[in-house]
């Protein structure tokens, strides 16, 4: 199964690969916040709603999960844009636009299956991230940050819901769903001890690199409602 997806998807997801590659050799200074670095920023996404076009555009039409994901992609690029100049005061911009997108991510994965385990251990994570930012926070973002926290927490359970791998029930995209949500909390976790509590050895590439890595997984996690859709005409 997974080799099957390697050939089929593997190609269309060739120039996010190249995109990113360009944004790590780049490596645009952040202190001179420009354009040209918010455009070398959200190219790999840029990529990645060209890969979900790939698939047709008929395809996003009738699959409403796949519809949400690419607009919460939109919304992912717009919220990079605006973390270019987090320091000229944009930063809640962007925390606004990642909001959404959760929101977007969340409603795509669905709230079926329920599967209340996974989501009791990231209450616990989520609980015990907030407890060690909320010391260093101040003003609105005291509220903003909890606010986040619990979106990208809700929407972390929801992708991690879907995997139920001792019930013989999981797929390779509910896989990547998983794995991607995962990943973007870790990004985001990253983001804000950073920011509010203490430098972070590396920051930047752990960030990016598991932010990239989480869009791409959780692009690749709508693919299988096109799988689904060839077994039902091969039957």
């Amino acid at each position: 199964m997974i080799e099957r997806m390697m050939l089929s998807e593997g190609p269309k997801l060739v120039p996010f690969f190249k995109a990113t590659c360009v944004y790590f050799v780049l490596w645009l200074p952040t202190s001179s916040p420009s354009w040209f670095s918010a455009l070398i920023k959200c190219l790999p996404i840029f990529c990645l709603w060209v890969f979900l076009l790939a698939h047709g555009v008929n395809f996003l039409g009738t699959h409403p999960n796949a519809w949400k994901i690419l607009v919460g992609l939109i919304f992912s690029a717009l919220g990079d844009a605006f973390l270019i100049w987090q320091e000229q005061g944009y930063f809640v911009h962007g925390l606004l636009m990642f909001a959404i997108t959760h929101i977007l991510y969340t409603s795509a994965f669905g709230l079926k299956p329920l599967n209340p385990e996974p989501g009791c251990v990231v209450v616990i994570i989520c609980g015990l991230s907030y407890s060690l930012l909320y010391p260093y926070l101040s003003g609105p973002f005291t509220y903003l940050v909890g606010v986040y926290v619990a979106l990208i927490g809700f929407m972390a359970w929801r992708a991690i819901a879907g995997f139920q791998l001792f019930n013989d029930l999981w797929t390779w995209t509910k896989l990547c769903a998983c794995l991607g949500a995962v990943l973007f909390m870790v990004s985001d976790l990253t983001i804000a001890v950073n920011k509010f509590c203490f430098p972070v050895p590396y920051s930047r590439a752990i960030i990016m690199a598991t932010y990239y890595a989480a869009q791409m997984l959780i692009s690749l996690s709508v693919v299988e409602c096109k799988e689904e859709d060839s077994l039902r005409k091969r039957n």
